[in-house]
């Protein structure tokens, strides 16, 4: 009897920690932006935009005009740097330098960065016309992974659900590339009047998203065929588009880099229709916006404080039955 009310004390202690957990407030997805024009990156809100903090100092590391940005495996921010010519690694809690990740092998003018299928960064040369490829712990350099195609100037990049490399060319297409050897399969995109294509991210309906820097407007293709859909989203400020990606609310984030600009807009995820000025003019003295991206949520340190909490508590219930049992033995 005593047996079976140990048992049922632990299971609801563990059934008041699972709610706990599920009572905890959501984790944070905050949205991080390179400002090429103050050499840094800056963090926002992922809720409101407000601006949070400069989380890449100025010139941080030899940080250069930076590009493409995002958290990898380690849970670090890697940057590239195109006026240094490498990819930088920076703490993904502090923003604090940790070191150069990626140089070498002829890189010149990095502008987008994407970490493969098989655990490797690849990186868009601009200045070499072609990606390279780095291991994806140590950061050495292994090859000049594409080959063939028209590339030219290549900007954004990314894997697609294929399996396969996308890279957008300065001949005004989207390439692929086969994911494993780099040999060029063909110009993916058709029609649609791209004109300097620069970001490129697959949405969740499966469909490419480009931003098309020199007619300042996204447009969408076929995630499969690679045929013109529509021009998803234009308009209400939007000049010069470069980075872009889904939101943890599921709408499409884009840099609006031209002219006086210098915010994020956002846009209806699902129809394209403008919703705001989700980072304001020059917020935390935006500068130049390239590439953006958000955060992948963890816990936040309270969920963890009520995990341990519990199993604590369930620890402590374990050991005390031990030692009735033990005594009545």
């Amino acid at each position: 009897m005593k047996r079976n009310r140990g048992a049922v004390l632990s299971l609801a202690l563990y059934v008041a920690t699972v709610l706990s957990l599920l009572a905890a407030p959501p984790a944070s997805a905050d949205l991080f932006v390179s400002s090429q024009g103050n050499h840094s990156v800056l963090r926002y809100n992922e809720t409101t935009g407000a601006f949070i903090s400069t989380f890449v100092t100025n010139s941080s590391g030899g940080l250069t005009a930076p590009n493409d940005l995002r958290f990898g495996p380690d849970g670090n921010l890697y940057v590239s740097s195109y006026g240094s010519n490498d990819v930088l690694r920076y703490n993904g809690t502090t923003g604090a330098f940790i070191d150069t990740f990626a140089t070498g092998g002829l890189l010149s003018g990095p502008y987008g960065t994407a970490f493969g299928p098989d655990g490797n960064l690849y990186v868009s040369s601009n200045g070499t016309n072609n990606v390279k490829r780095y291991n994806g712990t140590t950061g050495a350099f292994i090859d000049t992974f594409t080959t063939g195609g028209s590339l030219s100037a290549p900007d954004g990049l990314g894997f697609g659900p294929d399996g396969n490399l996308y890279v957008s060319s300065g001949s005004n297409a989207v390439l692929r590339y086969n994911g494993t050897s780099g040999a060029f399969i063909d110009s993916f995109t058709t029609g649609g009047s791209l004109n300097a294509p620069a970001g490129l991210v697959f949405g969740p309906d499966g469909n490419l998203y480009v931003s098309n820097y020199g007619s300042d407007n996204v447009l969408r293709y076929n995630g499969t065929t690679g045929a013109f859909i529509d021009t998803f989203a234009s308009g209400s400020g939007l000049t010069g588009p470069i980075g872009l990606g889904f939101g943890p609310d599921g709408n499409l984030y884009v840099s609006s880099s031209g002219g006086v600009s210098n915010a994020v807009l956002r846009y209806n995820g699902t129809s394209g229709a403008f919703i705001d000025s989700f980072v304001t003019t020059g917020s935390g003295g935006l500068d130049g916006p390239t590439y953006l991206t958000f955060t992948t949520p963890v816990p936040e340190p309270e969920t963890y404080a009520m995990m341990l909490a519990g199993l604590g508590l369930m620890g402590f219930v374990a050991r005390r039955r031990k030692h009735r049992a033990a005594a009545a033995a």
